[in-house]
Protein backbone atom coordinates (compact mmCIF):
# COMPACT_ATOMS: atom_id res chain seq x y z
CA UNK A 1 0.00 0.00 0.00
CA UNK A 2 1.36 3.43 -1.01
CA UNK A 3 1.02 6.23 1.54
CA UNK A 4 -0.21 9.43 -0.09
CA UNK A 5 2.51 11.97 0.51
CA UNK A 6 4.74 14.15 -1.60
CA UNK A 7 7.90 12.41 -2.82
CA UNK A 8 10.33 12.10 0.08
CA UNK A 9 14.06 12.51 0.28
CA UNK A 10 16.13 9.85 1.99
CA UNK A 11 16.59 12.15 4.98
CA UNK A 12 12.82 12.74 5.28
CA UNK A 13 12.25 9.00 5.07
CA UNK A 14 14.79 8.28 7.80
CA UNK A 15 13.09 10.81 10.08
CA UNK A 16 9.52 9.71 9.23
CA UNK A 17 7.43 8.42 12.14
CA UNK A 18 3.69 7.98 11.85
CA UNK A 19 3.36 6.74 15.44
CA UNK A 20 2.58 3.17 14.39
CA UNK A 21 4.60 -0.05 14.18
CA UNK A 22 4.18 -0.15 10.38
CA UNK A 23 7.39 -0.81 8.48
CA UNK A 24 7.96 1.04 5.21
CA UNK A 25 10.24 0.89 2.22
CA UNK A 26 10.91 3.99 0.17
CA UNK A 27 10.33 3.27 -3.52
CA UNK A 28 10.95 6.08 -6.00
CA UNK A 29 10.37 8.63 -3.24
CA UNK A 30 7.05 7.07 -2.16
CA UNK A 31 6.41 5.42 1.20
CA UNK A 32 5.25 1.84 0.69
CA UNK A 33 3.86 -0.02 3.70
CA UNK A 34 5.53 -3.42 3.87
CA UNK A 35 3.20 -6.35 4.39
CA UNK A 36 3.74 -8.36 7.54
CA UNK A 37 6.25 -11.11 6.83
CA UNK A 38 4.71 -14.52 6.51
CA UNK A 39 5.84 -17.23 8.88
CA UNK A 40 7.27 -19.07 5.87
CA UNK A 41 9.44 -16.10 4.83
CA UNK A 42 10.60 -15.56 8.39
CA UNK A 43 11.52 -19.23 8.85
CA UNK A 44 13.60 -19.31 5.67
CA UNK A 45 15.43 -16.07 6.53
CA UNK A 46 16.03 -17.30 10.11
CA UNK A 47 17.34 -20.65 8.82
CA UNK A 48 19.82 -18.86 6.55
CA UNK A 49 20.83 -16.50 9.39
CA UNK A 50 21.61 -19.52 11.60
CA UNK A 51 23.34 -21.31 8.73
CA UNK A 52 25.68 -18.37 8.07
CA UNK A 53 26.50 -18.21 11.79
CA UNK A 54 27.47 -21.90 11.66
CA UNK A 55 29.54 -21.14 8.55
CA UNK A 56 31.58 -18.74 10.70
CA UNK A 57 30.11 -15.40 9.60
CA UNK A 58 30.20 -13.05 12.64
CA UNK A 59 26.77 -12.19 14.05
CA UNK A 60 27.36 -8.46 13.51
CA UNK A 61 27.74 -9.08 9.76
CA UNK A 62 24.24 -10.59 9.54
CA UNK A 63 21.07 -8.53 9.47
CA UNK A 64 17.40 -9.20 8.96
CA UNK A 65 16.36 -5.60 9.67
CA UNK A 66 18.85 -3.33 7.90
CA UNK A 67 17.89 -1.42 4.79
CA UNK A 68 19.93 -0.50 1.75
CA UNK A 69 19.69 2.66 -0.34
CA UNK A 70 19.42 1.80 -4.04
CA UNK A 71 18.87 3.81 -7.19
CA UNK A 72 15.50 4.30 -8.84
CA UNK A 73 13.86 7.14 -10.71
CA UNK A 74 13.76 8.75 -7.25
CA UNK A 75 15.37 7.74 -3.98
CA UNK A 76 14.66 4.14 -2.90
CA UNK A 77 15.51 2.16 0.23
CA UNK A 78 14.85 -1.59 0.40
CA UNK A 79 14.72 -3.94 3.37
CA UNK A 80 15.85 -7.42 2.28
CA UNK A 81 14.89 -10.52 4.23
CA UNK A 82 18.58 -11.07 5.03
CA UNK A 83 21.89 -9.34 4.34
CA UNK A 84 25.41 -10.60 4.86
CA UNK A 85 27.69 -7.60 5.34
CA UNK A 86 31.40 -7.34 4.75
CA UNK A 87 33.51 -6.29 7.74
CA UNK A 88 33.80 -2.84 6.12
CA UNK A 89 30.02 -2.49 5.70
CA UNK A 90 29.39 -3.69 9.27
CA UNK A 91 31.93 -1.15 10.56
CA UNK A 92 30.33 1.65 8.51
CA UNK A 93 26.89 0.72 9.87
CA UNK A 94 28.08 0.43 13.48
CA UNK A 95 26.69 3.22 15.62
CA UNK A 96 24.49 4.70 12.91
CA UNK A 97 21.12 6.10 13.96
CA UNK A 98 19.24 3.95 11.45
CA UNK A 99 20.28 0.60 10.04
CA UNK A 100 20.57 1.91 6.48
CA UNK A 101 23.45 1.15 4.15
CA UNK A 102 23.80 4.41 2.26
CA UNK A 103 25.40 4.92 -1.16
CA UNK A 104 28.67 6.02 0.44
CA UNK A 105 29.00 2.74 2.39
CA UNK A 106 30.32 -0.54 0.98
CA UNK A 107 27.55 -2.80 -0.35
CA UNK A 108 26.66 -6.04 1.42
CA UNK A 109 28.27 -9.26 0.20
CA UNK A 110 24.88 -10.92 -0.15
CA UNK A 111 21.24 -9.90 -0.22
CA UNK A 112 18.53 -12.55 0.19
CA UNK A 113 14.89 -12.00 -0.76
CA UNK A 114 12.19 -14.59 -0.06
CA UNK A 115 9.43 -14.21 -2.65
CA UNK A 116 5.95 -13.50 -1.27
CA UNK A 117 2.78 -14.34 -3.19
CA UNK A 118 1.94 -11.71 -5.83
CA UNK A 119 5.32 -10.01 -5.30
CA UNK A 120 7.33 -11.87 -7.92
CA UNK A 121 8.00 -8.79 -10.10
CA UNK A 122 9.34 -6.90 -7.11
CA UNK A 123 11.97 -9.54 -6.30
CA UNK A 124 12.82 -10.91 -9.75
CA UNK A 125 12.74 -7.67 -11.71
CA UNK A 126 12.84 -4.42 -9.75
CA UNK A 127 15.15 -5.44 -6.92
CA UNK A 128 17.43 -7.27 -9.33
CA UNK A 129 18.04 -4.00 -11.18
CA UNK A 130 18.37 -2.00 -7.96
CA UNK A 131 20.84 -4.42 -6.35
CA UNK A 132 22.83 -4.61 -9.58
CA UNK A 133 23.16 -0.81 -9.39
CA UNK A 134 24.86 -1.27 -6.00
CA UNK A 135 27.20 -3.98 -7.39
CA UNK A 136 26.18 -6.45 -4.68
CA UNK A 137 28.33 -9.55 -5.29
CA UNK A 138 25.46 -12.03 -4.77
CA UNK A 139 21.68 -11.75 -4.74
CA UNK A 140 19.64 -14.82 -3.79
CA UNK A 141 15.96 -15.12 -4.63
CA UNK A 142 14.35 -17.90 -2.60
CA UNK A 143 10.99 -18.74 -4.18
CA UNK A 144 8.82 -21.07 -2.08
CA UNK A 145 6.03 -20.76 -4.65
CA UNK A 146 8.10 -22.02 -7.61
CA UNK A 147 10.25 -24.21 -5.29
CA UNK A 148 13.45 -22.69 -6.70
CA UNK A 149 16.42 -20.64 -5.63
CA UNK A 150 17.92 -18.19 -8.10
CA UNK A 151 21.51 -17.23 -7.35
CA UNK A 152 22.66 -14.06 -9.12
CA UNK A 153 26.40 -13.44 -9.16
CA UNK A 154 27.90 -10.07 -10.13
CA UNK A 155 30.38 -10.73 -12.97
CA UNK A 156 31.92 -8.01 -15.14
CA UNK A 157 29.12 -5.50 -14.63
CA UNK A 158 26.09 -7.83 -14.88
CA UNK A 159 24.30 -10.45 -12.83
CA UNK A 160 24.68 -13.97 -14.14
CA UNK A 161 22.00 -16.28 -12.82
CA UNK A 162 21.67 -19.93 -12.03
CA UNK A 163 18.43 -21.53 -10.89
CA UNK A 164 18.58 -24.37 -8.36
CA UNK A 165 15.92 -26.93 -7.56
CA UNK A 166 15.65 -29.92 -5.28
CA UNK A 167 19.00 -31.46 -4.30
CA UNK A 168 21.34 -29.57 -6.64
CA UNK A 169 24.23 -28.15 -4.61
CA UNK A 170 24.21 -24.36 -4.52
CA UNK A 171 27.45 -22.81 -5.78
CA UNK A 172 28.49 -19.48 -4.28
CA UNK A 173 31.72 -17.71 -5.28
CA UNK A 174 31.41 -15.44 -2.22
CA UNK A 175 30.86 -18.37 0.18
CA UNK A 176 32.81 -21.32 -1.30
CA UNK A 177 32.36 -23.44 1.88
CA UNK A 178 28.59 -23.43 1.35
CA UNK A 179 26.97 -26.85 1.65
CA UNK A 180 23.32 -26.13 0.82
CA UNK A 181 20.66 -27.27 -1.59
CA UNK A 182 17.46 -25.54 -2.63
CA UNK A 183 15.48 -28.37 -1.02
CA UNK A 184 17.20 -27.81 2.35
CA UNK A 185 16.55 -24.04 2.29
CA UNK A 186 12.95 -24.38 1.11
CA UNK A 187 12.24 -27.09 3.71
CA UNK A 188 13.01 -24.52 6.42
CA UNK A 189 9.74 -22.80 5.51
CA UNK A 190 7.62 -25.86 6.23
Amino acid sequence: MTIATKPMTLEEYLNYDDGTDTCYELVDGELIAMPTESDLNDRIASFLFAYFLQLGIPYYCLSMKAQIAVSGSRVTARQPDLMVLSEEAATALNGSKQRLITHDMPPPLLVVEVVSPKQENRDYRYKRTEYAGRHIPEYWIVDPIAQTMTILVWIEGLYEERVYQEDAAIVSPVFPALNLTAAKVLAAGR
